[in-house]
């Protein structure tokens, strides 16, 4: 249910994008950016990126090296023996939560038939033909757990994202 393409600016919580599919987004999104370095910042021992505040998980790729998943507080990886002088390329692809889509999915009409609890009285037949929902909705779920009115989860790249430098110094 997500646009194409988009363009953002700055960093924003996809939750409190104007556009329902970004606040409604539930999936993964890739942030591309390029930054230059100079030809001295080998003198530095270390640098690292730090993405700040992420909801909910990161994978990580500079100038084609791929750093993994991360998925917890600090979102934070070495990236020393990735960089390069001059233009870097930095990849990275966020994952958020299925909540906002069911969310969003119950401004939508009823597509099956259920209980005041929510769980499902029988499978719809669109479901069993492995076809869309008649109603647009993106989800399926045997059990509705989200309502409408509540509240959106934080999502995306929150940053801010910032490369933290390392020199090791003797003290004596």
């Amino acid at each position: 249910g997500g646009p194409e393409a988009v363009v953002f600016g700055t960093l924003i919580d996809w939750a409190a994008h104007p556009n329902e599919a970004i606040r409604f987004y539930s999936g993964e999104a890739k942030y591309r950016h390029t930054f230059d370095l100079p030809p001295d910042f080998h003198s530095l021992d270390r640098i690292e990126l730090d993405l700040g505040r992420v909801a909910v998980m990161a994978n990580v790729t500079l100038n084609d090296h791929n750093f993994g998943i991360l998925w917890k507080p600090p979102y934070r990886v070495n990236i020393t023996d990735a960089l390069r002088p001059g233009e870097n390329r930095l990849e990275l692809r966020i994952v958020n939560l299925w909540i906002n889509r069911m969310i969003g999915d119950e401004e939508l009409a009823e597509d099956s038939q259920r209980n005041a609890n929510g769980t499902l009285k029988q499978w719809p037949d669109w479901v069993i033909r492995n076809q869309p929902s008649p109603t647009g909705r993106h989800t399926f779920t045997s059990w509705r757990l989200w309502q409408k009115s509540e509240q959106l989860q934080p999502s995306g790249l929150l940053g801010p994202v910032q490369l933290l430098p390392w020199k090791h110094l003797e003290i004596e």
